[in-house]
């Protein structure tokens, strides 16, 4: 794992800093893998949060939390709203600041804090992180991006401040070497960081549970393409709208049972349309052939996933979620981190682009996964487990860090 620099003792003060508590259920199983390891390895640490949901993140951890932004975003227009917007960029700044300086260290856990897979603002995110870093830095906070994702950023100013976080943070690691080489790419030297799975792979799973025969949970996502693509956005979501749609009904119509699920509260809006289209045009169709439960954890996710025969998922957490239960698995991607995933457990050959979905192909690929089910069972149970013991020794690297000399 990279290291510009350490605290000179055990951190008495952790921070937890990102996109958490927002309903996004990928970035708050990272939290919690990351949370695990701190209460093990530091119980005496005072761990406290600045997070975009930080009545969520305090009720879930006990963990004092304080908002990302003072500004809400997701409100209803008003007036002067450029000029409250603007003010309440330049208040973050000073409190992203304040808080970094009354923190030993910050951990920005897991996430792909550092991709645009999907849209986004330079003001947004990449200005959150790049003032994060540079307080560290300032302050002399150690600042540390654990296990993080990245891509290859082409908008001019997003790119500008992603990388230069990236510079000024003091320790970064990353949950796939795609990952590593995107950031390396835009300059920056990454030649001491390390590379390990995915965080999320030590959490516990469920208490093994029946399977329901030909049942098949299907991941929904709100998806509009990725940052490059916000001229033909709604395009995107229609055709993939239509799409998914189109698949959950030939999956009833062969007799299959189906489990809806999310990773993502905005996933819902999808799900209701689905939901909606599909029993629309069957109407005799019974309640237990098309399960769609909202689910509020990772947890409660896995739980969700546990009786399908075949996961066809998106969101890259759901996908790791089904790869923990041992659930053969088709990944229909937004990023070419599922298939770097999906390869790394010996499935390299069930992915497909959202972009391009071929449900001709999908309808292939579900048949093969349920036809080659014992083996693909086999491969992942041996590759997560694989996993988990090279976290052990990524957790244990990271409590060293976190005790040692300056350097």
């Amino acid at each position: 794992m990279g290291e510009r620099g350490a605290p000179r003792r055990a951190a008495r003060r952790i921070g937890l800093f990102g996109l958490l508590g927002s309903g996004n259920l990928g970035n708050d199983a990272s939290l919690e893998a990351v949370v695990a390891f701190l209460r093990a390895r530091f119980p005496d640490a005072e761990l406290v949060a600045m997070c975009a949901g930080p009545e969520r993140v305090s009720a879930a951890h006990g963990i004092p939390a304080v908002p990302l932004h003072s500004y809400d975003y997701a409100g209803p227009p008003r007036r002067l709203d450029p000029l409250r917007k603007l003010w309440a960029k330049l208040r973050d700044t000073v409190r992203t600041a304040v808080f970094v300086r009354r923190c030993d260290v910050v951990v920005v856990p897991g996430m792909g804090v550092l991709e645009t897979t999907l849209p986004l603002r330079p003001w947004g995110w990449p200005w959150t992180l790049f003032v994060l870093a540079a307080s560290g830095r300032l302050v002399g906070t150690t600042v540390a991006l654990v296990g993080v994702g990245a891509n290859e950023i082409r908008a001019p100013l997003t790119r500008r401040l992603i990388v230069a976080a990236a510079r000024l943070t003091t320790r970064r690691s990353f949950r796939d070497q795609l990952s590593k080489d995107a950031l390396a790419r835009m300059g920056v030297d990454t030649s001491g960081d390390e590379v390990h799975p995915d965080l999320v792979f030590t959490l516990p799973e469920p208490a093994d549970g029946a399977v329901v025969p030909r049942s098949v949970a299907v991941g929904v996502i709100d998806y509009h393409g990725g940052d490059d693509d916000r001229a033909h956005a709604e395009e995107i979501h229609a055709a993939y709208q239509a799409a998914i749609t189109a698949f959950v009904g030939s999956l009833l119509d062969e007799g299959r049972q189906v489990r809806l699920v999310t990773g993502d509260d905005v996933d819902r809006t999808v799900v209701a349309t689905v939901v909606a289209a599909v029993t629309r045009s069957r109407p005799g169709l019974a309640r237990d052939r098309l399960l769609a439960e909202p689910v509020s954890s990772y947890a409660e996710l896995m739980s969700r996933l546990q009786p399908a025969e075949v996961v066809v998922a998106s969101r890259y957490h759901n996908v790791i979620a089904a790869l923990k239960l041992g659930k053969p698995t088709v990944a229909l991607g937004y990023g070419a981190k599922n298939d770097v995933l999906m390869a790394a457990v010996g499935l390299g050959g069930f992915t497909q682009s959202l972009r391009a979905l071929d449900l001709d192909r999908l309808q292939e690929q579900l048949r093969a996964a349920e036809a080659e089910r014992d083996r693909l069972v086999d491969e992942i149970t041996r590759a997560t487990k694989e996993f988990r013991a090279q976290l052990d020794g990524t957790f244990d690297r990271l409590a060293a860090a976190l005790t040692g000399p300056a350097g």
